[in-house]
């Protein structure tokens, strides 16, 4: 599947090839709108004519920062169509985070809503500032559109996260990626045109974007868009919409667990077919709480912005999952597992995941040492830790790379700890991940203040929650006269960890 021509040249032909037959069929259903495919295929012409009247064409990078709306997936198609790279941002970074985005990706133009508006003001010049509503007003004088011919390895998707350096990643992905992903996702969950997914995740990460609302509407089913989540409106959703396909991190459904619990409600999931967990380790004790709770098991998932899918319970496999298991291998993937000097593992030996699936980055953009570094033999290097069992199932054990994970969203340490040691009181600084109930993780600050300096946790939390978006701001500090060292003079984070694990935040 990985290496064979893609189903389709690119994501908006697969949206003409599934709207065909039911054009009067509801795609998206948000807030009080709802939209066939007929209105769906409208909007995405409207919005490539206007896209298209501010120059954006093939090749061209454009970006969004916006809370959920179905003018974004109009854009991820818009894009396709007009062989443009679309880089849809997380609505929750700062301008600071979301302007230096625009500058490294290229972009032409940052799509806003009004919630964004006053970040996006302060992130780009005010020529680039587009309100994402002015994609569905009519074009004007642009009354003509002409699909590029977009090559399968032509650029798509940038999408950005962040990496072990402190610097965020680029992830390019391109048309063929796209178009087999949706495919390969439908196939692994068994979806049907009769499925309805509710989407609460940001279409600002590839888990909503894709993952979820993709792969609903390119299934010839219809998805049901939140602006955000809360799991007030989750759980509400998933009945009021009749869903059958729900997809979040551990965190939305330990937020969702905790609110059913707190209003002791009783709820009626027996139409949902399918509860999918990814992005960061699923406790098995939360799991558990919630399968007593909502009389429905969680599904693992796992995979990668750069590669997925990987591993997951394959729709009509009947052989019982391990508790403690992410899935099987998806069909088409080509997986290793292998020791420190390259060599492959054993059944039930542990060493790192080595993966190519249906939708692996092209590159990271503007950094080819680190692109090179992520691939061997031709395989995505996971950073993860796993082994696999004789019944072929997969296993995660631990990350080689040092990035906290909290709620599903990567902090990368190094980042964190620059914005702290620009304050005027802090002479160094180190920041590790906690185990946290709600979280999975939350970042812990290690600070040590310089000579006659004083700082309290709150003057932390206000410096850093200036430069970084809020889930990145630590909440709990410990101040230090030094920090460890080991042997190699680098501060021991091993050490700081030990000192956090078991005390939740």
């Amino acid at each position: 599947m990985t290496d064979s021509a893609p189903p389709f040249p690119n994501a908006h032909a697969a949206l003409l090839a599934v709207a065909h037959g039911r054009l009067d069929k509801t795609a998206i259903a948000f807030e009080s709108e709802r939209l066939t495919y007929a209105d769906i295929l409208s909007l995405v012409d409207t919005s490539a004519r206007n896209l298209a009247a501010r120059g954006i064409g093939r090749g061209v990078p454009f970006a969004s920062y916006s809370q959920n709306r179905p003018e974004l997936m109009a854009c991820y198609y818009a894009a396709a169509r007009l062989g443009a790279m679309f880089v849809p941002v997380n609505p929750n970074l700062t301008g600071a985070e979301v302007a230096y985005a625009v500058r490294h990706s290229g972009a032409r133009i940052l799509l806003h809503d009004d919630m964004a508006a006053e970040a996006a003001r302060a992130a780009v010049p005010a020529e680039m500032l587009v309100p994402i509503d002015a994609l569905s007003e009519p074009a004007g004088a642009m009354t003509h559109v002409i699909d590029a011919d977009t090559r399968p390895d032509d650029d798509f998707l940038i999408i950005y996260t962040s990496g072990s350096t402190g610097t965020p990643k680029a992830i390019v992905l391109d048309h063929a990626a796209q178009a087999r992903a949706p495919v390969a996702l439908a196939t692994m969950w068994g979806m049907t045109e009769a499925d309805v997914t509710l989407v609460a995740l940001p279409l600002g990460y590839l888990y909503g974007l894709s993952t979820a609302a993709a792969v609903g509407l390119q299934s010839g089913g219809g998805i049901a868009l939140l602006r955000r989540f809360h799991p007030r409106d989750a759980i509400e959703g998933l009945v009021g919409h009749g869903a059958t396909l729900f997809h979040g991190v551990p965190t939305m459904f330990s937020m969702m667990l905790e609110y059913a619990e707190q209003h002791d409600l009783r709820v009626d999931l027996s139409g949902v077919r399918a509860l999918i967990c990814a992005g960061a380790p699923l406790p098995l004790e939360m799991r558990r709480r919630f399968a007593r709770c909502f009389g429905k098991d969680l599904q693992n998932y796992y995979a990668m912005t750069e590669a997925t899918p990987v591993f997951a319970r394959i729709a009509g496999d009947t052989d019982p999952m391990p508790d403690d298991a992410v899935g099987k291998a998806v069909p088409g993937l080509t997986v290793r597992i292998v020791r420190p000097d390259g060599t492959d593992c054993a059944a039930g030996e542990q060493g790192e995941i080595l993966v190519r699936a249906a939708a692996t980055m092209s590159r990271y953009l503007g950094a080819p040492e680190l692109t090179a570094a992520a691939f061997q033999d031709g395989l995505f290097r996971s950073g993860d830790l796993g082994h696999r069992d004789d019944r072929g199932f997969y296993y995660i054990t631990g990350r080689i790379k040092d990035v906290i994970i909290r709620g599903g969203a990567n902090i990368a340490p190094a980042e964190v700890e620059q914005v702290l040691a620009a304050h005027p009181a802090v002479q160094d600084a180190a920041v590790v991940g906690a185990p946290d109930r709600v979280f999975g993780e939350v970042p812990v600050a290690f600070v040590v203040l310089r000579h006659g300096a004083t700082a309290s946790a709150e003057d932390m939390i206000a410096h850093a929650g200036r430069a970084l978006a809020d889930f990145k701001v630590p909440r709990r500090y410990m101040f230090e006269t030094v920090l460890p060292v080991g042997t190699t003079g680098k501060v021991d984070k091993a050490a700081l960890r030990k000192r956090c694990a078991g005390v939740e935040s």
